[in-house]
Parts: structure tokens; sequence; C-alpha cells
């Protein structure tokens, strides 16, 4: 007989259990809310819709959060990835979510590396180019999430 890959634990343990799943898919929420919601709020004040305060001020507030978030949903999904891998990678919406996912971090490593945003002053309008990767960051961000809940229903 042959022995279980640790994968085949995971999702036998996940599948198995009543609150691992449920704990899993909440944490990863709130996780992802960590995420977007502070990203969200920078990519607004770099669209201009509040001028209030200085945008490099807010990266240096809101930004770590987002990261957090990060490091909390990742482990998450990856737990609900295990409950049953073979079908969510066959599943368009869980796809497409990660594609999403890769195109919103690189283009936050794309407007991060430009270093565009340390020269922005308090006052001074933001150029077309941080505008345009904050307008695409709340597109890919909104996407991820939609295909995030899409996949229970695709």
């Amino acid at each position: 007989m042959n022995a279980a890959t640790p994968a085949e634990v995971l999702a036998h343990a996940i599948n198995g259990s009543s609150w691992l799943y449920p704990a899993a898919n909440v944490v990863h929420v709130l996780g992802f809310v960590l995420v977007a919601g502070p990203l969200i709020a920078f990519d607004l004040r770099l669209l201009g819709v509040t001028r209030a305060g200085d945008i490099r001020d807010l990266a240096r507030t809101t930004l770590p959060w987002s990261l957090v978030g990060f490091g909390i949903a990742l482990p998450a999904g990856l737990v609900l990835f295990g409950s049953d891998s073979t079908a969510l990678l066959t599943n368009p919406a869980f796809r497409l979510k990660l594609l999403l996912l890769v195109l919103a971090a690189s283009n936050a490593a794309a407007l991060h590396a430009s270093g565009v945003l340390k020269t922005l002053l308090p006052g001074t309008p933001v150029p077309l180019r941080p505008r345009l990767h904050a307008a695409a960051s709340i597109l890919l961000w909104v996407g991820v999430l939609v295909c995030g809940r899409m996949i229970a229903y695709v």
C-alpha cells in the first residue's frame, strides 16, 4: 500500500473536520480585507478622490497592513486549496483569480519600482502614471475578490 502524500493528508484533515475549512475561509477573508482595504484607500488617494494628507505618509501607514493581510491570507488560502486542489486547478474562476492576483502584485511592484511615489509632494497633482496604476489596482483587486466568490459557483 502506498503512503499518502502530504497533499492527501492535508485534504483528508480539512475534509474530515467540521471546523477547519470554515475557519480557514474566515481567516482568508479577513486577510484579504487587510490586503484590499488599505490598498484601495491608497489608490483612491492617488486617483484624487480625496486630497487629504501626504501620499507618502499614507503609503507608510497603509501599505504595511496590506503586506500583513497577505501574510494572513496566503497560508489560509493554501489550506483552502488543500481541501480539493484537483478541482480548484480546473476551476476557471480560481485560475482567473490567480492570474488577477499576479497582475495586481506586478502592478504594485511596477508602481513602487518606478520611484514616483517618493517624488509626490503634498498639494501637488498626482501624475497620470500613478493614477493609472491606482485605477488598475482597484480593478484587479475587485476582480480577485469577485473571482474568489465565484469559485464556489463555477
